[in-house]
């Protein structure tokens, strides 16, 4: 039996949506069938490059184009209207990370897709990498017993051109954060996956030396989890050049397994490529000790034998669809996705209120964007 090929629009054009349009056209089952844009000629610009339409009204775009999967990939803040839109027209929903800015935007958009009954999904395409999996099926299978400590330590750089590349960066109302809501929720997704759910969080967030930026460029985090485990945060772009990105755990049994996903100077979509390859960086499980010699051959010569900045967003996408075609739920789903919002929400909340902030949270109406206002 011939598989079901999926129309699919992106909604938003800018740098990100480059890579998303490129892996839909390497996907069998994909077809890029139509582009939205708030900006009129970026989508036709955009509609041009990849022989498609562009439209400039989600709801009609999704009923004539005959959309199944609405990829939203317009800046943090303005995640919520296009994909809500996109939600009560009929069409599932892919999300670029993360999920909002807010929790209320997040809770917004999961509601709208549950109200329609429309698969919700956010990128995080870096649990895709080998080395990342390994990890995960490690714990999963009791290699290490219950994970009792968690650790992310991602250090970097963002210079002054990168924030100047587009008005949104680094601005309160048009990014929404720093460098917990852009740079960090690929490891903070991650660090959740492999630990399991929060109990209670405090943080702290600075800007140590952007001052040409309204957010934050540096998060610490002290995190208990309701297995009993804690966790340690540290996250920060004011470190030159960008040095690494690392997600550790270690368990009850005193065996430890990590993986660094970055290394290099930090990636910035569409402005550079991938320096080194993601590599299991620890590993001391009792027998496998010396694999990691092997693995990081493996995993590095795969690396640079495909475009990764690419291929993991393919696999992402190649997931949600075999969701949409099985029933089954997405590796990332919006749940997934939220979880990552209300743990940088809390490090805000906790550097305002200056205290533990206990999980689970629930949105503010607070006019100082729940917490970033104030540091």
């Amino acid at each position: 039996m011939d598989r079901p090929t999926f129309n699919i629009a992106i909604l938003g054009c800018g740098k990100v949506a480059h890579l998303h349009a490129e892996a839909i056209q390497n996907l069998p089952q994909a077809r890029l069938a139509a582009v939205w844009s708030r900006t009129k000629k970026t989508a036709q610009d955009f509609a041009g490059n990849y022989d498609t339409k562009a439209f400039e009204d989600i709801t009609q775009m999704i009923r004539e184009a005959g959309i199944d999967l609405a990829i939203i990939c317009t800046p943090h803040p303005f995640h919520r209207e296009p994909a809500i839109q996109a939600a009560h027209a009929g069409a599932h929903v892919l999300v670029e990370k993360p999920l909002a800015s807010t929790l209320e935007d997040s809770d917004a958009i999961i509601t709208a897709c549950q109200t329609n009954g429309v698969r919700l999904g956010v990128i995080s395409q870096r649990r895709w990498y080998a080395p990342v999996m390994r990890v995960k099926k490690a714990i999963d299978a009791g290699k290490i017993g219950k994970p009792v400590f968690g650790t992310i330590n991602m250090l970097g750089w963002r210079d002054k051109n990168y924030y100047d590349a587009d008005a949104w960066r680094g601005t309160w109302k048009m990014e929404g954060g720093g460098v917990l809501v852009n740079q960090a929720p690929h490891q903070l997704d991650i660090f959740l996956w492999y630990m399991g759910e929060i109990d209670e969080v405090y943080g702290i967030w600075k800007n140590l030396n952007h001052p040409y930026i309204e957010a934050e460029d540096t998060a610490v985090a002290i995190v208990k989890f309701k297995n009993g485990g804690i966790g340690n945060i540290i996250v920060s772009n004011s470190q030159k050049p960008g040095i690494y990105g690392k997600v550790h755990v270690h368990g009850e049994n005193g065996a430890s397994v990590g993986v660094q996903t970055d290394g290099g100077a930090m990636f910035v979509a569409g402005m550079s490529t991938v320096l080194e390859p993601p590599v299991n960086d620890l590993w001391t499980v009792p027998g496998e000790e010396k694999m990691l010699e092997k693995w990081m051959k493996e995993d590095s010569e795969m690396f640079h034998s495909i475009n990764p900045t690419v291929f993991y967003i393919e696999r992402q996408i190649e997931d949600f669809l075999k969701a949409l075609e099985t029933g089954k739920k997405p590796l990332v789903s919006g749940e997934d996705g939220r979880r990552t919002v209300e743990l940088f929400t809390a490090i805000y909340r906790s550097t305002r209120d200056n205290q533990p902030v206990k999980f689970p949270l629930q949105p503010e109406n607070s006019k100082d964007m729940d917490g970033r206002l104030i540091g």
